[in-house]
């Protein structure tokens, strides 16, 4: 520090000697008159600016030879490498600049500068962990993977640089698709730092795209405690992620580990649809049939659904329609108002054949808010009450070309899907599918017998089967009506779009396959 301002006022007082020297040289001629040692020298014009040239080299040298001094009187002191730092310190301190060039080409996105820089910095500083990096990353903007790949394996070597260089690497594996190392590099960074949320984030994306839904369990939970998730959010999702591991275990016919999975993924989450659906039917299969009713009905609360009403039906498979609709009384009074609520009791109630009833109860959702599973059931309600056959095609017509109502779709992608799925498997989002009404391209879609009349859909016990095809007959009216509607047809999800005029990952709508005269010729 005081070397630095020695140095500062020198170069100051030299300036103004020479700003001293040029006001006398104007005061005093033509020419320059100096006296030394009792003796004088004049000098002219030029020989005054060839004498301030050389003044200016000699203060010059004067510093350099003071430096040279200063780094033998340190050598002399022990620091072996004093005089060879100050040989060396213009090389560093093009080194660096070169360096500082590089850094700021890359960020202006001069992506062969910065390259040509990182080179240049290397072979003035020979230290890789400063100029590696800048390679491999100038390298790597620059779409030089094989140079890139090279400078992030020498980067491995160092071990204050060995995560920066697997970031690097997991980021080139993912960009070509392979997977499998990408797990196993986001792996070792993880370990090297578990709180880096970048790595988590790629991580947990990884783990679930191959199934390791107890990987992917362990990643979230550092992730909560880490702090990047709030503790609403990870239950959630770790209620997911339990879910599908439910799933895997129900699979693999392990019946007691999938129960408590189930149970675990609801207790996590209530209102997790899937979850509460799997729940039940556990809680069913485990004898405990109060248990099932109380988990349904929270997530009645939380959002009706019919997988919910389906799952509550088979509490009581053997039950008559009547038994059934009273024992669904305490379901649908959680929700009186809600559409699904409303659809649901008309369907019990055309299968108790209370068709007065169940119009009653669907009210003007047919008119209001027309959707095929609401159609089907006015198409049926009709039927039931006697109506003439041309007024049962025309509701039917209409049914054909309606909207499906709520379904599985992605909230970033808006794709839709006859399941729910923890990742979408269009745009891999996490936890982004939700029962709601898709956009309207993709609401006239063709629903299955199963989703107009879930509960009516429900499998006929043993006892009450009918025996042969005569006694057709004794099914209900809403049971024809909703078998005779056109299948869904089987959409692949991850399908692309064919329709340039949807919107991305959508998949366009197959027209009516059955006309309804058709569907009443086949009911008939």
């Amino acid at each position: 520090m005081f070397w630095s301002l020695a140095k500062v006022v020198l170069f100051l007082a030299v300036i103004a000697a020479l700003a001293v020297l040029a006001v006398f040289v104007s005061d005093s001629g033509n020419d320059l008159r100096i006296w030394a040692g009792g003796m004088e020298f004049t000098l002219g014009p030029l020989q005054t600016v060839i004498a301030g040239i050389l003044l200016l080299l000699a203060i010059w040298l004067l510093f350099k030879a003071l430096g040279f001094s200063a780094a033998v009187f340190r050598f002399l002191n022990g620091d072996e490498t004093a005089v060879s730092r100050y040989f060396d310190r213009n090389r560093e301190r093009r080194g660096y600049a070169a360096l500082t060039e590089g850094m700021v080409a890359l960020a202006s996105g001069e992506n062969t500068l910065a390259l040509a820089r990182a080179k240049t910095a290397e072979r003035l500083l020979g230290k890789p962990e400063l100029t590696t990096l800048l390679t491999a990353q100038a390298a790597e903007a620059a779409g030089d993977s094989r140079t890139a790949l090279a400078a992030y394996k020498t980067l491995l070597a160092n071990e204050g640089t060995r995560f920066v260089a697997m970031r690097g690497l997991l980021r080139q594996k993912l960009a070509e698709g392979d997977t499998a190392t990408a797990l196993k590099l986001a792996e070792r960074a993880f370990a090297l730092k578990p709180r880096h949320a970048e790595t988590q984030d790629i991580l947990l994306k990884l783990q679930a795209g191959q199934a390791n839904w107890k990987g992917a369990r362990e990643t979230l939970t550092e992730k909560l405690r880490s702090g990047e998730l709030p503790r609403s959010v990870y239950r959630r999702r770790d209620a997911l992620l339990a879910l599908k591991e439910a799933q895997v275990v129900m699979d693999e016919g392990a019946s007691i580990e999938a129960r408590e999975a189930a149970i675990e993924a609801n207790k996590l989450s209530p209102d997790l649809i899937p979850a509460a659906v799997i729940a039940a039917r556990a809680l069913v299969e485990k004898g405990d049939r109060k248990g099932a009713t109380r988990v349904l009905k929270k997530a009645w609360e939380a959002q009706p659904h019919p997988d919910l009403a389906a799952a509550f039906a088979t509490i009581e498979p053997g039950e008559s329609a009547q038994a059934r609709l009273k024992r669904f009384r305490t379901l649908l009074a959680a929700r009186p108002q809600d559409p699904e609520t409303r659809l649901t009791e008309a369907e019990l109630l055309v299968a108790a054949e209370d068709f007065p009833a169940a119009r009653k109860a669907l009210g003007d959702l047919a008119e209001a808010h027309p959707t095929q599973r609401a159609l089907a059931l006015l198409a049926a309600i009709e039927r039931g009450t006697g109506a003439e056959d041309a007024t049962v095609r025309a509701i039917l017509a209409r049914a054909l070309t309606a909207s499906r109502g709520p379904q599985w779709c992605c909230d970033k992608c808006q794709s839709v899907h006859e399941d729910w799925q923890p990742i979408c498997p269009i745009c891999d989002g996490f936890d982004t599918l939700s029962w709601r009404e898709p956009p309207a391209p993709l609401q006239g879609r063709a629903a299955a017998p199963a989703a107009l009349a879930p509960l009516l859909a429900q499998p006929v016990p043993a006892e009450d089967a009918p025996e042969d095809a005569a006694e057709k007959a004794d099914v209900p009216e809403a049971e024809l009506v909703a078998a005779d509607l056109p299948p869904a047809p089987i959409v692949d999800p991850v399908t692309p779009p064919v329709n340039p005029d949807l919107p991305p990952g959508h998949a366009e709508a197959p027209g009516p396959e059955l006309t309804p005269d058709e569907i009443l010729r086949r009911s008939n």
